[in-house]
């Protein structure tokens, strides 16, 4: 506890999404201690409020109650339970992991942590950069009831916490479920505005028709008039995020016996993308390559100086 008496807390990992998750903490008046491999990334955090530590453990010796939001199940497990991890911090007692790992993997990481007396609350978040900076997100929680009782109200400035139970992996399995969605309408998307510019529609009416009818999805409300007819191609995660993402769902369908014709499409889509070179671009490119195969270009009038 800090001398005011309130919950002292971690930040790890400082990319798209937990920089803003971060600072909505930061600034709703929370003592954060914070890390990250990137030392722009900290002194940024720094700059807002934060207190810089040398490593995961040294955020867990000062911090009661630990986030982590990293890009990869390697980065997670290394940082919470490596020869360096949270679980060997002197002061931690909950790790809130806001990474999409999916449930196997959480419910492992749980039991791992647990020998080390850390409770954790597996959290993956949705809703994007734009909704992080805006304390909009989605935040899906399951895991031990009364650490989720500590970390809601905190996590009330970065959104609305949904609780999912006190299995570990309940919430990975709701956001995996999400994401399948979300991908799915995105790819559908992306082929209709295509097959909508070969036929010489307009795609800015091609936006107001659809999201005034009953096409409409969070693609067509957001992704395509903000990044994709503009061709700013700027709407948050990287393209092998998503695939990541998608792939875990896919793991997980398989293990429970359905069959998800339209997911392991949607997963081809995003695992061709990220083999022609858009891993590290943004997800919203994915049109591009739909573009590229019938030979036109989906823009609106903001994006037809860049197209």
């Amino acid at each position: 506890m800090s001398g005011d008496g309130r919950q002292q807390l971690g930040f790890i990992g400082l990319g798209k999404m937990g920089t803003p998750i971060a600072a909505r903490l930061i600034q709703a008046g929370n003592p954060v201690t914070v890390f990250d491999i990137s030392p722009l990334a900290v002194e940024a955090a720094v700059k807002l409020g934060a207190r810089a530590a040398a490593s995961p453990k040294a955020v867990a010796d000062q911090a009661q109650i630990v986030f982590l939001c990293l890009p990869a199940l390697e980065a997670v497990r290394e940082v919470a339970v490596g020869g360096n991890g949270v679980c060997h911090g002197a002061a931690v007692e909950i790790m809130v992991d806001c990474s999409t790992t999916g449930p196997q993997f959480a419910t492992e990481l749980a039991a791992e942590l647990a020998k080390h007396d850390v409770a954790m609350l597996d959290s993956p978040i949705s809703g994007g950069v734009k909704r992080a900076k805006e304390g909009d997100l989605s935040l899906i929680m399951s895991g031990d009831r009364q650490a989720y009782e500590r970390v809601r109200p905190l996590f009330e400035a970065c959104g609305r916490p949904y609780f999912m139970g006190e299995q570990a992996g309940q919430a990975q399995m709701m956001k995996l479920i999400n994401n399948l969605l979300s991908q799915i309408s995105t790819a559908a998307t992306y082929e209709a505005f295509v097959l909508g510019a070969k036929a010489g529609l307009d795609a800015d009416a091609m936006v107001e028709v659809i999201n005034d009818s009953t096409g409409m999805n969070n693609c067509t409300l957001h992704k395509m008039p903000r990044s994709v007819l503009p061709r700013t191609f700027d709407y948050g995660s990287n393209m092998e995020i998503t695939y990541k993402d998608i792939t875990l769902c896919m793991k997980e369908a398989e293990r429970l016996g359905v069959t998800l014709w339209l997911g392991n499409m949607a997963r081809q889509l995003w695992q061709y993308g990220v083999q022609h070179g858009g891993a590290k671009r943004d997800s919203s490119t994915l049109i591009t390559v739909f573009e590229e195969w019938a030979g036109v270009k989906v823009v609106g009038k903001a994006g037809r100086g860049r197209a």
